[in-house]
């Protein structure tokens, strides 16, 4: 049976943003592992080259580049290094974002600013960057921004993180209705409870374990490279008239509540 086209992503130039760990990693693997041309950036130059190095490959070796999402000047710069190189950009995965979980009155301007400079601004930028040279191939492409379970509902402890998230999904559909026609298709990932380095102390502890999986209707927390799929999904052929959506990739958590009553 000949090899389905549908879902190739190979020889794509594909732009990772925050890329150097977690979620942004495990994309970046997962496309490079099916012959996409990989660039990842991270805030350190050294740290995000020696991600790339560490990042299995099939074809193409992974690049990486230093690249502050707070700064427009080293995002445009970024993004210019990646096309002067390859000649173009196929996708843009928009994955970094920061968090910071506390009360909400005891957050400082300095938290606020990181948060949502880091979530709402540089994805913003990053977005735009990537879209100019789009706009100027005039060859389409594929913009995947990261939301978060914060867009379905806001959890607590979270209110900045949840309202930076709720503006990436805002700029999602309002990107997707403005490049549609330059053939630009911009979509949202929406991932549910991923175990990351950066999460593993909060669900090590027995009772959040315990509640995101009476509340995940698969039973499990989630994995990074659970998202690989969906991200391939909207980054191939088969999703050429899906822009403007959101996909959550959350284990059903968004499809209803898990309340106690007793069934017998």
């Amino acid at each position: 049976m000949p090899q389905d086209e549908l879902f190739q992503v190979a020889d794509q130039v594909v732009l990772v943003s925050g890329g150097t760990r977690g979620i942004g990693r495990a994309l970046a693997e997962g496309f490079a592992l099916r012959d996409a041309k990989v660039w990842i950036t991270g805030r350190q130059s050294e740290a995000a080259e020696s991600a790339a190095a560490g990042i299995k490959t099939s074809r193409y070796p992974v690049r990486g580049l230093g690249c502050d999402v707070e700064d427009g000047d080293q995002i445009r710069s970024a993004v210019k290094t990646v096309v002067s190189t390859e000649g173009t950009i196929d996708t843009l995965l928009n994955v970094a974002g920061v968090n910071r979980r506390q009360r909400v009155e005891t957050y400082t301007d300095a938290d606020y600013d990181f948060i949502v400079n880091t979530n709402q601004r540089g994805s913003f930028l990053m977005a735009q960057a990537v879209g100019r040279e789009m706009l100027a191939a005039k060859r389409g492409g594929s913009i995947i921004n990261v939301g978060s379970l914060n867009t379905h509902g806001p959890l607590k402890a979270v209110v900045p993180y949840a309202m930076s998230k709720n503006a990436v999904v805002g700029m999602t559909k309002g990107l997707a209705v403005e490049w549609g026609p330059a053939g630009i298709r911009v979509n949202c990932l929406d991932p549910g409870f991923i175990l990351t380095d950066l999460t593993q102390k909060l669900w090590s502890d027995p009772t959040m374990q315990d509640w995101g999986q009476r509340n995940t209707p698969l039973g499990r927390l989630g994995r990074p490279d659970d998202l690989i799929g969906a991200a391939i999904f909207l980054a191939s052929p088969a999703a050429r008239f899906v822009t403007g959506q959101q996909l959550f990739v959350d284990g059903g958590f968004t499809a209803g509540y898990a309340w106690p009553i007793p069934l017998d």
